[in-house]
């Protein structure tokens, strides 16, 4: 699969609502991602962050067709080389590596373009998919929280805080060359 990270579209809405409304999804993910995820909330976040500069959330796409998506939230004042990393993809594209192949793909972003020194992820403990994720993309486990994240089905889980450091970064690109 040819996957590539690129801007939000307003033709991308049909795909973004298709795959973003689903349950399984949005119960991994901050309740500000809706659920039913409409067509108008989907035009509102494509109009906001395609308007972005510089970029911060991604379609993650398969031959330009949206399937996903990936985004850096920088930190501020003394946090400011810090960042975070979310992402989400299309339940038929689950278990492909292509969250991986992204997640590569911003980190590149991330570090080169932005400056971002430390990047760090906070999957919930009910979603050890996404914990399998980071850890292919060489993230370090920091700390397994219990009960920090009260979600699915008003219950608590663990969250999971993963980093990687440009650092540690450059020294697995070199031994990868």
């Amino acid at each position: 699969m040819n996957i590539k990270i690129r801007k939000w579209q307003e033709s991308d809405i049909e795909n973004l609502v298709r795959y973003a409304n689903n349950k399984r999804i949005s119960d991994n993910l901050a309740d500000a991602f809706p659920f039913p995820y409409t067509k108008d909330f989907g035009l509102e976040f494509i109009k906001k962050v395609s308007n972005e500069e510089p970029t911060k959330i991604f379609a993650m796409t398969s031959e330009n067709r949206a399937i996903g998506s990936i985004g850096i939230f920088p930190d501020q004042d003394i946090y400011r080389k810090n960042g975070a990393i979310a992402y989400w993809i299309a339940e038929p594209y689950w278990g492909k590596g292509i969250a991986t192949c992204a997640i590569e793909q911003i980190l590149k972003y991330e570090f080169d373009e932005l400056g971002l020194t430390r990047i760090c992820a906070k999957p919930f403990g009910s979603n050890e998919s996404s914990h399998r994720v980071l850890e292919k993309a060489d993230f370090e486990l920091e700390a397994a929280i219990p009960n920090a994240v009260f979600k699915i089905k008003n219950t608590w889980t663990k969250e999971y805080i993963e980093s990687l450091t440009s650092e540690n970064r450059k020294l697995i690109w070199k031994t990868l060359d």
